[in-house]
């Protein structure tokens, strides 16, 4: 499926456990349920706002339909977070210009746009997607059309670039090729016109170096983030999903595992100013701002529903008696109450699947079992 998925608001995420047990019998007992969530409005940090904090009461802009949160900066160069646009949008603005992060989807597109006048009458001149899905890039054309048309990189030929004030758009490869191969086809205005084939590309934007970073085969097959590396933000499209479970798109090339080695270069990347909270501040395609605390809790939740699914497989059962042990049960009232399109049962048989067809090293397991994993 080469689409993206609708969440609803979001939960908030405080799940307490980092070590799970679990009993595993003939009769395929569930482990015992736990932990809670916290009720959060999308967009909401743990922090206040200080120089272009988290989100405070009176910080948030609103547009038609749409909500513009300020996250952080420095000087006059800060990053929004634009929410309601069927994905979240990211705008780095300053002195240059505007860098977006994604445009949202096509029915949003004039919202977006009207959205980042409201911040600023500065030209776009970058636009980043992070990967294919259409929640995330449906918003190309219509934001690009609104600027201008897209700028296109100067060729061998001299040529001279074309319309040398509009955006131009940036995509990882393999991102750009799922476009290209969709069907029905994207519009060619949509399609991004500077591609990169490495695993990183770097960019330097209003004061502040700009890191893209390739994280294949994780959410889908051409994932990046956007590291804004002075205003200590990190744009991660769907790689990080902080109120439902790990969303891949297995059609796109995406995979569990793909998006726990996508959490453990991430969460190194995040410096907190104090007990993982704060600092660093990771801006998800569908969620709230989050912080490292929110990325490590999510991983370890991945990681531990991963473990206990390898286990029982470990063991012989099913995919029907894995469900019947419910190995998220302690997870679902913060994961599991938003999944939309993505639910508990389709979640759990995409990581079955996944490690059933596994052919080379399994995962080692981290969990303390009762049994002692015999």
């Amino acid at each position: 499926m080469k689409h993206g998925w609708t969440r609803s608001t979001a939960l908030g995420l405080a799940v307490a456990g980092a070590v799970a047990i679990i009993s595993i019998h003939s009769s395929a007992q569930a482990p015992a349920a736990g932990q809670q969530g916290q009720g959060q409005g999308q967009g909401q940090g743990r922090g206040g706002q200080g120089q272009g904090g988290g989100r405070g009461a009176a910080a948030a802009r609103q547009a038609p339909g749409l909500e513009v949160l300020p996250v952080q900066g420095f000087d006059r160069t800060k990053v929004y977070m634009i929410a309601g646009a069927g994905a979240n949008v990211i705008v780095q603005v300053g002195d240059e210009g505007v860098l977006m992060v994604d445009t949202g989807n096509a029915e949003s597109s004039d919202k977006v746009f009207a959205a980042v006048r409201q911040i600023t009458d500065k030209p776009i001149r970058w636009i980043i997607n992070t990967h294919a899905h259409l929640d995330n890039v449906g918003g190309n054309e219509g934001v690009i059309k609104l600027a201008g048309g897209q700028r296109t990189s100067q060729g061998g030929g001299g040529g001279g670039v074309e319309n040398p004030n509009g955006p131009l758009v940036v995509a990882h490869l393999d991102a750009v090729n799922m476009m290209m191969d969709a069907k029905p086809e994207y519009p060619d205005e949509a399609i991004p016109k500077d591609s990169f084939f490495s695993d990183n590309k770097q960019i330097y934007f209003n004061g502040e170096g700009i890191e893209v970073w390739e994280l294949p085969h994780a959410h889908s097959a051409g994932d990046v983030i956007v590291f804004f590396r002075k205003s200590d933000v990190i744009a991660v499209g769907g790689l990080v999903s902080p109120n439902t479970y790990p969303v891949f798109d297995v059609e796109a090339g995406g995979t569990l595992q793909g998006v726990l080695d996508a959490m453990n270069r991430i969460v190194p990347m995040m410096i907190p100013r104090f007990n993982q909270m704060d600092g660093t501040r990771v801006l998800p395609s569908h969620g709230r701002i989050s912080d490292q605390s929110d990325v490590a809790e999510f991983r370890d939740m991945a990681t531990i529903v991963r473990d206990r699914i390898q286990y029982m497989i470990d063991k012989g059962m099913s995919l029907e008696q894995v469900k019947a042990a419910k190995p998220t049960l302690d997870y679902d009232p913060v994961f599991g109450a938003n999944s939309g399109a993505w639910p508990t049962d389709k979640f759990i048989e995409a990581v079955y699947t996944e490690l059933k067809n596994n052919k080379g090293p399994k995962p080692a397991l981290g969990l303390n079992f009762v049994d002692g994993g015999k």
